[in-house]
């Protein structure tokens, strides 16, 4: 385990799980791959696999329907595999907190490594929030 964490500090996979977002977040994920921001020079790179994953970013408001999806998805990766909470709805259900559909917020589903609020966060706290969530994970490792 602490060699796949020391080898996160040059590269990290990312995978993006939509779960029920109004696609704001979405949005400005897309724009980290944009040349202005390219999170790949700095190792990140978004993965279309759960398999290939190190870290899952997860958007959107957790209702009964995906919250059934996002254990079996978080089931199906490596471990460790951290879980990043994008967003005001995954990080507290700020907007959809009142809602019939809504079960419970993300941490009470599974283990959250790293909260990066805002509606929409910029790429730039995207970017900042997973680099502190590597350096959190090396701290912990040199404990």
């Amino acid at each position: 385990m602490s060699l796949k964490i020391k080898a996160l500090t040059k590269s990290i996979w990312v995978f993006h799980m939509a779960a029920s977002p109004c696609n704001n977040c979405d949005i400005e994920i897309l724009d980290l791959l944009t040349p202005r921001f390219d999170i790949e020079r700095f190792g990140i790179q978004l993965v279309g696999s759960i398999r290939h994953a190190d870290a899952v970013l997860v958007t959107g408001s957790i209702n009964r329907k995906v919250r059934k999806r996002l254990k079996r998805v978080l089931a199906q990766a490596a471990q460790p595999c951290f879980v990043i909470a994008l967003g005001n709805c995954s990080c507290s259900m700020e907007m959809f907190g009142t809602s019939y559909n809504d079960n419970k917020p993300l941490d009470e589903i599974t283990d959250v490594h790293a909260y990066i609020a805002g509606c929409p966060p910029k790429p730039e706290a995207m970017i900042q929030g997973v680099v502190a969530l590597i350096q959190a994970q090396l701290a912990a490792l040199k404990k």
